[in-house]
Order: structure tokens, then C-alpha cells, then sequence
């Protein structure tokens, strides 16, 4: 199955300001990345193509950055995600700026399941509150992401398995 998956904001802010978000992943004082409800962001190197990671399971390889317009990170695991996914940084003009996260990739064997059904909606929560802490970053407020009853359920029983 092919998935192309989008979030995005439009942040009060210039694009050096957002930028700096995503140079700051996996940093100590990460104000992007929403580590107070989710699993840690780590390399194990600084950010840089070929830096290798992910979060909680999901693994990824760097494969291209540039300082202060995006990252693109190549899954390695789950099985059965094929593809990529980052954040980007786009001017929308008059001091303002969007930061988007674009997931694409095809999935195959178990990961015909797992996306849909566990991984997206986690997924899609995740995404949201990290574009609400950039919001919050920048000195916006955010409406705040709400998690769906489906998306408490999965972290309750994925959190009692460890």
C-alpha cells in the first residue's frame, strides 16, 4: 500500500526561527520534538546524513539534511516500511512560515496492518503535538492537539507491555 502522509502548520515566525526547530532535534533543549508524552528522539551522532536512530520502534537513517530548511530520515524498521519521512521548512511570506512533516512510503508484510491500525494513529498524535510544542516555541498558542480515545487505548496497552 502507498502512503503519503502531511501535517503541517503556519507558524508566526521567520524561517531561521523554524528552522532552528529542526536543527535543535534530538539536542539537549529539543523544543520541537514533543519528549514529555513520547518516546525519546536519539542518534547516535549529531544531525547529519547517514546519523542513525528513531524513536521508541521506529528506526530510521538520516539521509539528507540541511541546517535550517529540513531533514529526510530513511526507515529502517518497523518491517515493512519502505520509504521516508521529515520535517521541511517553507516560506509563506510575510514573516511567516510552515513547517511540515511529510511521511511517504509503501508498505508491505506486517506493516499492511500495523501502519493503519497502530502506527498511523500514533503516528498522526505525535505529529500534531510537536507541531503544538513549535507552535507554543515561537510564542503562539496552540488550539492543542486532542488524542483520539483509539489513540489512549494503543498507549495503554503498548505501555503495559514493557
Amino acid at each position: 500500500m502507498k502512503v503519503r502522509n502531511v501535517h503541517q502548520r503556519t507558524l508566526d515566525a521567520s524561517g531561521t526561527q523554524v528552522g532552528a526547530l529542526i536543527d535543535g532535534l534530538a539536542q539537549r533543549g529539543d523544543r520541537l520534538w514533543p519528549e514529555e508524552r513520547w518516546p525519546q528522539l536519539r542518534f547516535d551522532r549529531p544531525l547529519g546524513a547517514g546519523a542513525v536512530g528513531g524513536h521508541g520502534p521506529v528506526r530510521y537513517v538520516i539521509e539528507a539534511y540541511a541546517p535550517g530548511r529540513g531533514i529526510r530520515c530513511r526507515f529502517t524498521a518497523p518491517r515493512g516500511f519502505l520509504g521516508t519521512h521529515g520535517f521541511e521548512v517553507e516560506d509563506a511570506g510575510g514573516g511567516r512560515t510552515v513547517l511540515r512533516h511529510v511521511l511517504e512510503m509503501r508498505t508491505t508484510g506486517p506493516a499492511l496492518l500495523s501502519w493503519p491500525l497502530v502506527f498511523r494513529p500514533l503516528h498522526d498524535a505525535l505529529i500534531e503535538d510537536a507541531l503544538d510544542r513549535a507552535e507554543r516555541s515561537v510564542g503562539m498558542k496552540p488550539a492543542g492537539a486532542r488524542w483520539s480515545v483509539w489513540v489512549r487505548v494503543l498507549r495503554r496497552v503498548l505501555r503495559g507491555r514493557g
